[in-house]
Order: C-alpha cells, then sequence, then structure tokens
C-alpha cells in the first residue's frame, strides 16, 4: 500500500517541513500555514513527509502572492477552497466505487474496500482527467453567467451598499427525516439519502439552476429570475412525490439579495427560505408575499397558481402570511 500512496503523491515522502520551505522558497510559518489550508493535521518539523511535488505546490501558492496576483489572505483562501472540495469529492468517489464493488461482486463492506484499494491508484488518472474536464466546464458556464449579469448593472446599482447579487432561492427538504431514518438500515439509509440528493441534482440542474449545497435531507438552490425558481421547485416535487422509495418534501422560493462565499450565499434571504420551509405543509411550496407579486407579475405568471395561506409566526422574522405556490392547472377551484 505504501507503493500506491507514494505513486499518488508523486513518490516516497523525503522532505521535512523545514526543508519543504526551503525548497519552495519561502519561510517556515508560510509552509505550515500552506499544510493546514490543506486541510491536514500539524506535523513535527523534522517529520519526514513530503515530496518535491509538495514542493511544486507550495512554490506555485508563493509566486501567487510574489507576483501580486493575489494577497496571502486571498491565496490562502484559494487554497481552502480547491482542498475542502477535494476532500469532498475523493470521498464521493471512492465511497460510490466501494458501493460498485460491493454491488457488482456482491462483498461485504470489508471486502468493497478492499478491492477498490487494490486498484484506486489505478483509476487516479482517468479521475484526475475528468475533475480538470469538469472544472474547466463549470467555471466557463459561471464566466458566461458573470458577464451577463454585471453587464445588465446600472450604474445606481454598482454603487448601492446592498448585498450584490439578486438571486430566486428554493429550499427543499424531506420531511420527517429524523424519525424515519431512526428505523432504516444503513444501506436503506444511503439509499434514501442518496436518492433524495440524486434527484433534486438532477431536477434543479435541467430545469437551468444551481445547487448551492445539500445538507443530508435538504437541498438549497439558486436561479436567477423567480420563474425558473418556482419551475424547478414545482418540478422537484413532482419527481419526488413519484418515487415511492423517497419521502415527502416542503419546500419555499423566494427572491432578494444575496452575497456568495466560500461557495455558499449568505443574507436575510437565506434565512427566509429556511423559516417558510418550517411552516410549510408536506407537498406544498410556500412563497413570502414580496416574492409571490414579483411571480404574479412575471410574463410567465399564468404558469402558476398563488393559494394565501393563513398567518405564521417565524423565528427571528416575525408574522407573515405565506403564499403556497402551485401549478396553474392545480389551483382549487373558486367556491
Amino acid at each position: 500500500m505504501a507503493e500506491r500512496v507514494a505513486e499518488l503523491i508523486g513518490g516516497e515522502p523525503s522532505l521535512t517541513m523545514v526543508e519543504l520551505a526551503e525548497r519552495a522558497g519561502v519561510d517556515l510559518a508560510t509552509a505550515r500555514l500552506f499544510w493546514r489550508a490543506m486541510g491536514f493535521p500539524n506535523v513535527a518539523d523534522d517529520a519526514v513527509t513530503f515530496t518535491g511535488r509538495d514542493a511544486e505546490a507550495l512554490r506555485a501558492m508563493g509566486s501567487l502572492v510574489a507576483g501580486v496576483a493575489t494577497d496571502r489572505a486571498t491565496a490562502v483562501s484559494l487554497l481552502r477552497a480547491q482542498s475542502y472540495l477535494a476532500d469532498r469529492l475523493v470521498l464521493w468517489q471512492v465511497e460510490a466505487l466501494v458501493e460498485d464493488a460491493g454491488r457488482r461482486l456482491k462483498l461485504d463492506d470489508t471486502g468493497a474496500r478492499l478491492v477498490v484499494l487494490d486498484h484506486i491508484a489505478d483509476a487516479a488518472g482517468l479521475l484526475e482527467g475528468q475533475l480538470v474536464y469538469a472544472w474547466r466546464r463549470q467555471l466557463a458556464a459561471l464566466v458566461e453567467r458573470m458577464h451577463v449579469e454585471v453587464a445588465g448593472r446600472s450604474v445606481e446599482e454598482s454603487a448601492s451598499d446592498t448585498l450584490p447579487l439578486p438571486r430566486a432561492l428554493g429550499f427543499v427538504d424531506m420531511v420527517s427525516f429524523t424519525s424515519s431514518s431512526a428505523r432504516l438500515s444503513p444501506h436503506e439509509l444511503a439509499a434514501l439519502v442518496q436518492g433524495f440528493e440524486f434527484t433534486a441534482r438532477d431536477v434543479i440542474t435541467s430545469h437551468g439552476a444551481r445547487v448551492v449545497k445539500t445538507i443530508g435531507d435538504a437541498v438549497l438552490f439558486a436561479a436567477d429570475d423567480v420563474t425558473t425558481a418556482a419551475r424547478v421547485a414545482l418540478a422537484l416535487l413532482s419527481a419526488i412525490h413519484a418515487r415511492p422509495d423517497l419521502l415527502p418534501v416542503r419546500g419555499s422560493v423566494v427572491w432578494g439579495r444575496v452575497i456568495s462565499r466560500s461557495g455558499d450565499v449568505f443574507g436575510p434571504v437565506v434565512n427566509l427560505a429556511a423559516r417558510l420551509v418550517d411552516v410549510a405543509p408536506p407537498d406544498t411550496i410556500l412563497m413570502d408575499p414580496s416574492t409571490s407579486e414579483r411571480l404574479a407579475s412575471s410574463p410567465s405568471a399564468a404558469e402558476f397558481a398563488m393559494v394565501p395561506h393563513g398567518p405564521a409566526d417565524m423565528p427571528g422574522i416575525g408574522q407573515m402570511t405565506p403564499v403556497e405556490l402551485r401549478r396553474a392547472a392545480e389551483a382549487p377551484a373558486p367556491s
């Protein structure tokens, strides 16, 4: 196994932290910060841990700052971002391979993990190539969206102190997940969470929105307009309802301004989306009155029906009269 690890990290470790800093041309404090920002535990300065590939990466970070392309804090932020996502990515990939080995070869968890350990280095090149491809495609899509958004801003909007990004947010979660998961086997729980997440991601992205994050039993997504968010939320409700192996869901759609940091979005509207979900009955999507009015005045308003609910008290927000979002064909008949 040591040989396989060495193959992945660029050879047998031959450098201590002190030697790593020297070879990269940075001070020892920067080398330590680099390793911590990667998400790894502290190592003794005299422990032989690093390879020439580590030195190349550290030197590149130092050059990024020295070349005034960015400052030190930003360089560390970029390093933390890629390291955090790489950690999540390799965990997802390895667990998917373990599940595959267990299913195809009819192995228990231990046997499946041993098979993956034997072959993971062989798959590394393919996985790495696909990562670079996906990264470039995602970056290109973001650049296009950003160009359109910035080009459409007014001078007054650019100079405003308000949060910079107007977004429609949708928040959808599974009903009674905690109590239901307590009755499930590990395999059933994994299938439930994976089924929800895969279905949510497929519906959200195929309808033109973007997943911000998943939190086990919930998903937060963003869209550039409220019509897209409304379509996504209703499509997700239908897709989940069509799968008897998944729990019912409830959700919200809100419009407002946010700020984006660390791959997440922040602002009062995010809290509003979560609070609306808390008071939503199963199989319903709620909006706040302001978002409902915006959707009602959109060119696609005829697609939807909006049904007021009774007043609800929401912690941190106060009393509000939520509006249920439905497809126009599902609107209740006049009494």
